[in-house]
């Protein structure tokens, strides 16, 4: 089940609005909770759009939308199907309600605490996976979750990994394209000396014996 969400700012980790959670579920996921802003602390423009996080017995799913990412902490046996659906619905409420209002500066944190309200109302449907509409979800072909990153928070925390795809591939594009201009200098070399090679060492051979001839014989 969907255990808590949070809403945060991509540029700077603000939180933007949570699920207000019982007692019980503050306590049990305190720990999880602060693992959450380190996620949000870790995000940037250039970061993976969809991630699924796992840590312990859960598992943290989220979305980045424009300017908000979308966050909630499942169960892991929870399908990631209906997870990610269920932050695309949030998503896009938030997005019509608020969007505009997300990237203004001075913003308090959970300036939209409002929200928790739709949040609560979605949640609930998404709670039971054997709903008919929550069936039909898992039957449609809503996204294709295979394809999206599975990472441990453990590599987060002591490993330092990125959630940034962007730095990794620009890394690679970067080394290819200085060994690609490498060759392409290597190959231009090799064309000019086929080219102008025999010429020039005629011509040398020439001067050499006009040069022996005049001073010498």
């Amino acid at each position: 089940m969907v255990k808590t969400t949070i809403i945060a700012r991509v540029s700077d980790g603000l939180p933007l609005a949570a699920s207000m959670d019982d007692e019980q579920v503050e306590m049990e996921l305190a720990e999880y909770k602060g693992q959450a802003k380190t996620i949000f602390k870790r995000l940037n423009t250039n970061s993976e759009p969809r991630c699924s996080i796992e840590s312990g017995n859960y598992i943290f799913h989220y979305i980045i939308e424009g300017s908000a990412c979308y966050l909630c902490i499942c169960d892991k046996s929870y399908p990631r199907k209906l997870a990610f659906s269920y932050l695309e619905e949030l998503a896009k409420e938030f997005n019509m309600s608020y969007g505009n209002e997300v990237d203004k500066p001075g913003l308090r944190p959970y300036a939209f605490v409002k929200f928790d309200t739709f949040m609560q109302k979605t949640k609930k449907i998404y709670q039971d996976t054997r709903t008919q509409s929550n069936l039909t979800k898992l039957n449609e072909d809503l996204q294709d979750v295979t394809r999206i990153m599975t990472k441990n928070m453990e590599d987060l925390l002591w490993r330092g990994d990125s959630l940034d795809k962007m730095s990794h591939i620009s890394g690679e594009l970067k080394d290819s394209a200085k060994m690609f201009k490498d060759k392409s200098r290597q190959l231009n070399l090799n064309a000019l000396y086929r080219k102008y090679g025999p010429p020039v060492v005629i011509a040398l051979v020439i001067l050499v014996v006009m040069f022996l001839r005049y001073n010498y014989f």
